[in-house]
Parts: C-alpha cells; sequence; structure tokens
C-alpha cells in the first residue's frame, strides 16, 4: 500500500517524527490531524492467515497473538502491534486491536447513512482524540473539511430528517440529529479527494467535542468487497 502523502497545500495534517511529538503535539492553528509515517517490520500477513477465515470482527491481545504458531517474521509484526497496544494503554487509553473483514452496515438509518463506512466525525463531551493505525488491508481515509457537507445539511436530505421528525427545525430537531449521530455524518464533494492514513503509520485525530480549538477530523473505513483482505486495526 502507498505510504501517506498530505495534499499540497493542506494544513490540516501535521507529521510527526516520533511517539512522543505525536503525544505532546497540540491540535491549534487549524491542524486537527497528527500522523506518525513509519515502516514496520515483520509479515502482518501472517497474522491474518493465522487467524483463518471467520467472518466479521476477531479482537487481538497478547495472548491471542502468543497462540498463532507465528514465524520469525510473524512474531515480528505481532510485537509491533502489542507495542502499540502497550503505547496507548500507559497513556489511560483503552485501544482495541480488531482483524476485521467486514463492520456492520447501517441499512436502516434513513436518508443519513451511519455506519463506519460513511465520512464521518468521531464525538466525545469532553476533550478527547482518536488513535488509529492500520498495520493490513485497505486503509482508513480522511476527507479535506473543505471538501465535506455536513448531510444534515443538505436541503433535500434535511427536508426528510424533519419529515421523519415530525416537528420544527429547531432545538429539539437539533437534539434529534445529535441522539442520532446524524450531525456527524459528511458527503463528499463532487471534486473530493480522499487521503489514504496508509500502513503502519499511527495517527492521532482530532474529535467534536466542546470548545475543541479545531473542526473535527473526517474520515472513513474502507468499503469491503467480496474477497478483499481483512485489516488488522488499532484504534482507541
Amino acid at each position: 500500500m502507498p505510504a501517506f502523502t498530505p495534499p499540497p497545500g493542506y494544513s490540516r495534517i501535521k507529521a510527526v517524527k516520533s511517539f512522543a511529538e505525536l503525544v505532546s503535539t497540540p491540535f491549534g492553528g487549524g491542524v486537527n490531524a497528527l500522523c506518525w509515517e513509519r515502516t514496520l517490520a515483520g509479515d502482518f500477513g501472517e497474522i491474518v492467515e493465522r487467524l483463518g477465515s471467520d467472518e466479521g470482527m476477531a479482537t487481538l491481545d497478547e495472548a491471542r497473538l502468543g497462540e498463532l504458531g507465528l514465524s520469525a517474521a510473524g512474531r515480528a509484526a505481532a510485537d509491533a502491534m502489542i507495542n502499540d497496544l502497550r503505547r496507548l494503554s500507559d497513556l489511560g487509553l483503552a485501544p482495541v486491536l480488531d482483524c476485521i473483514r467486514s463492520y456492520p452496515r447501517d441499512d436502516d438509518s434513513g436518508p443519513v447513512r451511519t455506519d463506519v463506512y460513511s465520512w464521518h466525525a468521531d464525538s466525545a463531551p469532553v476533550e478527547a482524540d482518536t488513535w488509529l493505525c492500520t498495520y493490513f488491508g485497505a486503509t482508513s481515509e480522511a476527507l479535506r473539511n473543505d471538501e465535506a457537507l455536513r448531510r444534515a445539511d443538505i436541503a433535500d436530505t434535511r427536508a426528510e430528517l424533519l419529515r421523519i421528525f415530525g416537528g420544527e427545525d429547531d432545538e429539539a430537531f437539533a437534539e434529534f440529529l445529535r441522539e442520532h449521530c446524524y450531525d456527524l455524518h459528511y458527503a463528499a464533494a463532487p471534486h473530493a479527494r480522499p487521503i489514504p492514513f496508509g500502513i503502519g503509520n499511527l495517527w492521532r485525530i482530532a474529535t467534536e467535542w466542546p470548545g475543541s480549538p479545531v473542526p473535527p477530523c473526517i474520515h472513513r473505513a474502507p468499503e469491503t468487497l467480496p474477497g478483499d483482505p481483512p485489516r488488522l486495526l488499532l484504534i482507541s
């Protein structure tokens, strides 16, 4: 997979050179995504092969990885993922490492799809960031904020949401949007070019929280098609 390359002239993404810099760099000045670009040693595909072909998602931890009977190259890949789990856990976070063949799809959300395949922002009631790394398979993607339009602000979509709500376009409607996460999902502009996060890169991206100094980083999981390899993804 190609390495991460920020769009020329796009200043909301900043590259850092170490985990310490990834942790300590504040969001501000418009920057809402930090990328520690890395080339990790090891055979991550071997881990996927040893896990078998179960559908859906399988959560991995040190014990599960230790049971796979890996080669030296597979062990190096496992160690890289375990090191990231420990790094984030030491920060007081709760990272999760998954082998993902498919996510549940949201087929019943009406005019706004709210699954992770949709362009969306993460949110929190207090200051919080999202951390993620794709080790194998298709990578997560970001969407430039200036190439995104909140779906609930698109006239036809908003009218349909109002019809479903059955009320006026007021604070109660705004609460309805928040309750169903409709306010967190976006449509890409026709000319938009998604930004791949790349393989092995550890990202820290801004969420939507009260008082955030920057807009959230809009992102999505890649579409998975029949025959596509599973993903190895760390997220917190």
